[in-house]
């Protein structure tokens, strides 16, 4: 199968942050740029990002909080450090901010919208509170967990053991069968909207990528999978993906829906995604790594 080579780069991918690794074990460093006045936060309230900006969202980079919050070392930008903090615990986090600089908004309306730098630390930021948030305690001995390394480790306080943020990858693939592709409607997505997208599911223990391509697709829709190629990946921080980009040569034709997860899938020619408005249906939203898959072949 000939590779296609991605035609721009995915949402939450590409931006100038620099994670600065090497800053995170030095205690004394982290300290001063935690307090440093030059250091800026992006702030999450409940899942939701600060935002400003009314024509081209941004992310709302403000001095530190008066909050001793759950924080996270981002990295450097332009050599600023980049801090992230959770204000999930106030009913009111405008409460503790400097000033009110922009609106907490799902950061999922706003993707494709984002400037590439905003949305890099946007993505990092929001991965990394969601796990602080959900691993409070050791998986080991069910002691308390300590932040180290600007909170890139979480430190069991009774065991000492080291927990460290997960990634889980996912494959999303775009089927093709000569000039046709096969697209699917998953239950989870909403009715009214009537996309249909790539198909995806998570990578199990023990299972190279191409094979999760391959059994992803017969239990979903029964299509028997070839050669598989690679074509990019994306962050997705809803909470802790990462998807994995794929094109899978189908060897059958013949759909067979696993219906407790599938609502519909169907083999579209080049002309019905051209005339899908006339048609009835929607391809998934700008800022997924399907519908890149899905424009880039059309443009090969």
């Amino acid at each position: 199968m000939r590779r296609i080579i991605p035609g721009r780069p995915n949402p939450y991918t590409g931006g100038r942050l620099d994670r600065a690794g090497h800053l995170r074990a030095d205690d004394a460093v982290l300290h001063a740029m935690l307090h440093h006045p030059a250091s800026r936060f992006t702030i999450f309230w409940n899942g939701q990002a600060l935002i400003t900006g009314e024509n081209v969202p941004q992310a709302a980079l403000t001095a530190r909080p008066e909050s001793d919050a759950p924080w996270v070392f981002l990295g450097l930008q332009d050599d600023t450090p980049i801090f992230a903090m959770d204000l999930s615990a106030y009913a009111d986090p405008y409460s503790v901010l400097p000033r009110a600089p922009g609106a907490f908004t799902d950061l999922r309306n706003l993707t494709s919208l984002l400037p590439t730098d905003d949305a890099t630390i946007l993505a990092t930021a929001r991965g990394m509170l969601h796990w602080r948030a959900t691993h409070k305690f050791c998986p080991a001995c069910g002691g308390g967990m300590v932040p180290a390394r600007g909170g890139w480790v979480m430190l069991c306080s009774q065991c000492g053991a080291e927990n460290f943020p997960r990634s889980d990858p996912a494959v999303i693939m775009l089927v093709v069968r000569g000039e046709y592709l096969l697209l699917g409607q998953s239950h989870k997505f909403p009715p009214n909207s009537n996309f249909y997208s790539t198909l995806a599911g998570f990578v199990e223990p023990g299972e190279s990528l191409e094979d999760a391509v391959r059994r992803e697709v017969f239990e979903e829709v029964g299509v028997r999978v070839g050669e598989v190629a690679y074509h990019s990946s994306q962050p997705w921080p809803f909470p802790a993906s990462l998807m994995l980009g794929f094109y899978a040569q189908g060897l059958t034709e013949e759909i067979v829906l696993e219906e407790a997860e599938m609502r519909d899938a169907r083999w579209f020619s080049r002309a019905d995604i051209a005339n899908r408005k006339a048609l009835g249906f929607n391809l998934p939203p700008q800022d997924s790594i399907a519908r890149r898959l899905i424009e880039d072949w059309l443009a090969s």
